[in-house]
């Protein structure tokens, strides 16, 4: 059965492969061991054969009769030797034994056309195994086999085996202990990985994996690609929770700022239904009623639309990009403030507040950055008193082009600054006059209008009381010479 856990499978897989390694290892020392210790066999027997074709049988009879172990005695690692006297035909005239009483070789008649001086296998009784010598005798008449038992050397190579085996699996068992301890303490970050893992899962999305291990290591970087992993996707739950908030938060406004101008034109044709304007006067005011809140109506939705396409750049308008100067619009901005408020000190400026206004080329849309203008003209005029000084400065700034409008009215707060160009976002009343504030729509547009440009408006701080709303574009060196109007500042 496959175990089913890593560590486990790991563990299963080093030792096999332990295992397989000492086991081939064992195989091909034993196996050049016991053929090392044949040749020497073989050594010790070609001078033994010599002799034994030049003595007579009958002295090696007497030799072995006088005593049993004198032939092998001074031999090394063969523990039985047989001599076997063949004659030309292949027929056994006589043979010796000396050493181990048991197993004797098997004399076939096939050795006498054996080559000369050659050590051949001779199976014996018993499913013995000996190496044998055949050389001619002296007397040329037939052949003498000179055979030494390999016992000794198969007893020797099955201790060894023994021992390797004992060897090996001592080894293979504190090799395992220290592997799972290993592999154990190796696979720890898995684990923390693991718990990590399942904390998210249970919605703890600012839970990390802890650091552990050496660095540059490939669990170390697999913790820090995780870890970095981690963030991006609590990053993107906060970003989708908040874009659900603030789709809540818009779809309530909207609903809100739509409920207001439908409620005036529903009493309005109800008043006219139930017969409440019996005169033509009346009449017309409701109408006019009706109309101006339908203009209200037109006008915000005209401004959703507007908002809704800025926000796809794929499906957003097309801006009409041309050469222009800032001052332009900074002269037109001049013009339709005192139109609103004829009795406002207004002074065009350069960025310092001193000097005249200074070039500010860019490549813009006119018409978007026109209305761009217009609604900070709008603000001023809704949200400061109709005295207040305002300055209009235009110049450049580093590789910007800038058209500031600073009021002197009753300013910002900090939370108002950091919300002001929000949707529908409305500062407190002691910036409000007149009938009251718009939809909160105005700078939202204008900030999308500018991004659109590839530009910025913030709000600062006016020194001594107010706020200064300014637009930053980039500075175009290829927007051509200014137009006659920015020439007439």
């Amino acid at each position: 059965m496959i175990p089913h856990s890593l560590r486990a499978r790991l563990l299963a897989i080093t030792v096999v492969l332990l295992i397989a390694g000492i086991a081939v290892s064992d195989a091909v020392v034993t196996a050049a061991l016991r053929r090392h210790l044949i040749d020497r066999v073989d050594r010790q027997l070609q001078p033994i054969s010599q002799v034994m074709a030049r003595i007579d049988p009958s002295v090696l009879d007497r030799a072995t009769a006088a005593s049993g172990q004198s032939l092998t005695s001074a031999l090394d690692l063969i523990s039985a030797i047989a001599v076997a006297y063949l004659d030309d035909g292949g027929t056994v005239v006589r043979t010796a034994h000396s050493g181990v009483a048991g197993a004797e070789p098997r004399f076939a008649a096939e050795l006498v056309r054996a080559e000369p001086g050659t050590a051949l296998l001779v199976e014996g009784t018993g499913g013995s195994q000996w190496r044998a010598v055949v050389v001619p005798r002296s007397g040329g008449d037939g052949v003498v086999v000179v055979a030494a038992s390999l016992d000794a050397i198969d007893a020797t190579i099955s201790r060894l085996r023994l021992l390797c085996a004992v060897t090996g699996l001592v080894v293979v068992a504190l090799l395992a202990a220290v592997g799972w301890v290993a592999i154990r303490a190796g696979l720890r970050p898995l684990r923390a990985i693991e718990e990590t893992a399942t904390a998210i899962a249970g919605g703890d999305l600012a839970h990390r994996i802890a650091h552990a291990g050496p660095p540059n290591t490939e669990v170390a970087r697999l913790t820090a690609v995780l870890n970095g992993m981690l963030a991006q996707i609590e990053r993107s739950f906060a970003a989708r929770a908040a874009s659900e908030e603030r789709m809540r938060r818009f779809v309530a406004d909207v609903s809100h700022e739509l409920r207001t101008p439908l409620s005036g034109i529903k009493g309005s044709a109800e008043l006219h239904l139930m017969g409440g304007a019996p005169s033509q006067d009346d009449v017309r005011r409701t109408m006019r009623r009706i109309d101006t809140e339908a203009d209200r109506l037109t006008a915000l939705v005209e401004d959703l639309l507007l908002l809704a396409r800025l926000d796809e750049p794929a499906a957003g308008p097309v801006l009409d990009m041309a050469p222009m100067d800032l001052r332009t619009l900074a002269a037109d901005a001049r013009h339709d403030l005192l139109s609103l408020d004829r009795d406002r000190p207004i002074r065009l400026t350069g960025l310092s507040g001193t000097a005249a206004p200074g070039e500010a080329l860019v490549l813009g849309d006119e018409a978007r950055l026109r209305q761009v203008v217009v609604n900070l003209v709008g603000n001023v005029h809704a949200h400061t008193p109709a005295t207040a000084p305002v300055r209009i400065g235009v110049g450049r700034a580093g590789d910007e082009a800038v058209l500031e409008i600073a009021d002197s009215g009753p300013g910002l707060s900090g939370e108002a600054a950091e919300r002001v160009f929000e949707r529908f976002y409305r500062a407190d009343g002691s910036r409000a006059r007149g009938s009251g504030p718009g939809a909160g729509l105005g700078l939202a547009i204008v900030r999308s209008l500018v991004t659109a440009h590839g530009g910025r408006v913030e709000v600062v701080p006016t020194p001594g009381g107010g706020a200064t709303f300014r637009l930053c574009l980039p500075w175009s060196a290829d927007a051509g010479k200014p137009t006659e109007h920015s020439q007439n500042l």
